[in-house]
């Protein structure tokens, strides 16, 4: 039982009988408001519930942002942002494509479809098994894999569809480059430590 809520509902009977001259002391005002506080309470959920019932959904998209003089749509949501052409049709292989990896894979963090069959994505994968599922779903050779700071780069096809794919982290996550040759995630490149 809420301390609060019952000095409050104190508050508001010591002012309803003040205001309708009821003749109510002290006592009974404390009294009331300890016996009336779990039915408040109860009211307040009840209200509560049936308002988050009808509150509509908020969700976080923002609405598509058009660039007319670059020719490109940009749109965020839930951390993902998507790009695509304004020629492009949505129902090209790259859209659909974009659209399924965006839907289906947290790692995405945006994609860019310039064309009906080139597709640039970006991943954040999680773990080396991530960026290995990775690397089979889009056809990608470790061999083909270059790495620029923090961030690995490679080209792959899907279908008909051309994917460049840059992934953040990737180095961070190969820092025992002798496991990473193991699972095949990274070429030899060169004379090192055997």
């Amino acid at each position: 039982m809420s301390r609060g809520l019952q000095h409050k509902l104190h508050s508001h009977l010591e002012l309803a009988t003040q205001m309708l001259d009821l003749p109510l002391t002290g006592e009974h005002l404390e009294r009331l408001a300890v016996e009336l506080t779990p039915a408040v309470t109860a009211l307040i959920a009840e209200a509560t519930e049936a308002h988050a019932e009808t509150v509509p959904v908020e969700y976080g998209v923002v609405g598509p942002d058009l660039d007319e003089r670059a020719g490109v749509q940009t749109t965020t949501y839930a951390g993902c942002t998507a790009r695509i052409g304004t020629e492009v049709d949505l129902e090209s292989p790259a859209a659909l494509l974009a659209a399924e990896l965006r839907g289906r894979q947290p790692d995405v963090v945006a994609t860019d479809v310039p064309s009906a069959t080139y597709l640039g994505l970006t991943v954040r994968p999680q773990s080396l098994h991530a960026w290995r599922w990775w690397l089979d779903k889009l056809g990608v050779h470790p061999d083909t894999v270059t790495r620029q700071d923090d961030s690995v780069f490679a080209t792959g096809v899907v279908g008909d569809v051309v994917v460049a794919v840059c992934a953040e982290g990737v180095p961070t996550l190969m820092a025992d480059r002798p496991a990473d040759r193991l699972m095949g995630l990274l070429a030899e490149t060169g004379p090192g430590p055997a």
